[in-house]
Order: C-alpha cells, then sequence, then structure tokens
C-alpha cells in the first residue's frame, strides 16, 4: 500500500510539472492572456482564451496542448485527450511531441487505459530518451498493466451477442404472443358483433303485407290455405250430395196397395 501511495504522488508531481511548462509563443493576444490565466488556476478563464487562440492559428501546436493541460486541470481527462491529440497532429519537433504524448499517457493512467497508456509513454521516449520522468511512468504503466490485464473483448463480444439475440428472441416471442391475443380477442369481438347483429336483425324484423302473417315455406299463406282447405271442403260436401242423390234415384220405390 505504502508502494502505490510512492507511485501516485510522484506522479502527480510530475503532472504539476509537465503541465508547468508552455511552447514558445508568437504574437497572439489570446494566448498570453490565457497563459496568465493558468498560472493563477483561472482554468476555466485559461481555456477559453486557449480555444480563441486555437481559432485564429489552427496550424500551431501551442494552444492545443496548453489547451489540453486546462481542460485536464478541470479534470476532463476524455475532453483532454483530444486536445492532445490535436497537438501531436501540428507537432513540428521533437520536444513538443514529447510532451505531447507524455501528457497524453497521463490522461489514459487515469482512465486506467493502461495499454494505450504504455504506448504514448514510449512515443514519448522515443522523441526524448533522456527524460527520467517519462521512463518512470512508463515502467508504472507497465506494472499497471501487467496487474490488470485487459479482458478479453472476443469473448465479451460474443457474449454480448449472445444476450442481444437472447433478447431479440424473447422479444421475438412476446410480440408473436401478443398479436395472437389480440388476433383471437378481435375474432372473438367480431363473433359477438355478429351475434349482436343477427339478433338485432331478427327483431328488427317487420311482418311482411302490411302485418299479415308470412307465408308458409310453402309460398302459401295461412289464411289462403284455410280457405282452400274450406274450397276442398265444400267441394267434398257437394260431390257426396249428389251421390248421395244418385243413390235415392235408383232404390226402386215401394207401392202400396190401398185398401
Amino acid at each position: 500500500m505504502k508502494n502505490f501511495k510512492k507511485y501516485i504522488f510522484v506522479f502527480s508531481i510530475f503532472l504539476s510539472l509537465g503541465f508547468g511548462g508552455v511552447f514558445a509563443q508568437e504574437k497572439d493576444k489570446n494566448l498570453p492572456k490565457a497563459n496568465e490565466e493558468y498560472a493563477q488556476n483561472k482554468f476555466v478563464d485559461a481555456e477559453a482564451n486557449y480555444r480563441i487562440s486555437g481559432s485564429k492559428f489552427p496550424n500551431r501546436t501551442v494552444s492545443p496542448y496548453n489547451l489540453g493541460n486546462a481542460i485536464y486541470k478541470q479534470n476532463q481527462p476524455a475532453e483532454a485527450k483530444y486536445a492532445y491529440a490535436k497537438a501531436l497532429k501540428s507537432a513540428k519537433t521533437r520536444p513538443q511531441k514529447h510532451k505531447a504524448f507524455h501528457n497524453l499517457g497521463n490522461v489514459f493512467m487515469k482512465e486506467k487505459n493502461y495499454t494505450e497508456a504504455v504506448e504514448a509513454y514510449k512515443n514519448a521516449l522515443r522523441n526524448d530518451p533522456t527524460d527520467e520522468e517519462t521512463r518512470y511512468n512508463y515502467a508504472l504503466a507497465k506494472k499497471m498493466l501487467k496487474e490488470n490485464p485487459p479482458k478479453d473483448n472476443k469473448k465479451d463480444k460474443d457474449k454480448k451477442d449472445k444476450d442481444k439475440d437472447k433478447k431479440d428472441k424473447d422479444k421475438k416471442d412476446k410480440d408473436k404472443d401478443k398479436k395472437d391475443k389480440d388476433k383471437d380477442k378481435k375474432d372473438g369481438d367480431k363473433d359477438k358483433k355478429d351475434d349482436k347483429g343477427d339478433k338485432d336483425k331478427k327483431n328488427n324484423e317487420k311482418p311482411e303485407d302490411n302485418g299479415k302473417p308470412k307465408p308458409t315455406p310453402g309460398g302459401i299463406s295461412p289464411q289462403r290455405l284455410q280457405s282452400l282447405l274450406d274450397a276442398v271442403n265444400n267441394e267434398e260436401k257437394k260431390i257426396q250430395d249428389k251421390v248421395n242423390a244418385q243413390k235415392v234415384k235408383g232404390k226402386p220405390t215401394k207401392t202400396e196397395k190401398d185398401w
């Protein structure tokens, strides 16, 4: 634990020394003002002026480098590394590259990205192999990387893909079940609606022929059928009467003798 505190203490002191220096300046009203504000720990004001300076002189290295320092002092390492990366693009001298790579390594150390920190410090040493503080931080980054090896990204990716596939499948199954339920409900509502419609239709049916009874399946109304039956009965009665009359006519008549 004591050794770990020692690492952090030396690392922090080196950060302060590293951020204290700035590059050589040309005529730029905002850059000197920003450097003054930085020296007074007015990092927000310094950041604003560094940004203005960088917009006016986009090909210079000093503004983005010092901008990265001001942002880092505000505990925004993720944003600071973009400023250092921009400084590296325009850096032309080895000292400039050394400082930018060194501070970039500090950012990665703060983010616990020890793999990138090792590479940044290695590049810093390539531009200035004599800097003992960079060498120390390089050794510290390698130690931390050994103690905290990166995870197997492929396994993590495969696991995430499997989890995603499972979630997608579960979602599809749920959506299908919901659609089936909605369809069943819709069909049930339709059946109820049809039943209700049939019932309403039956209730709303009106007698045909202005209130007269509906015709029988044979097409003859009950009244008409009764009339036909009565007529048939009358005809049968007439025929029967005629037959009876013929019988009476053909019967021999008994002649009584008068005494």
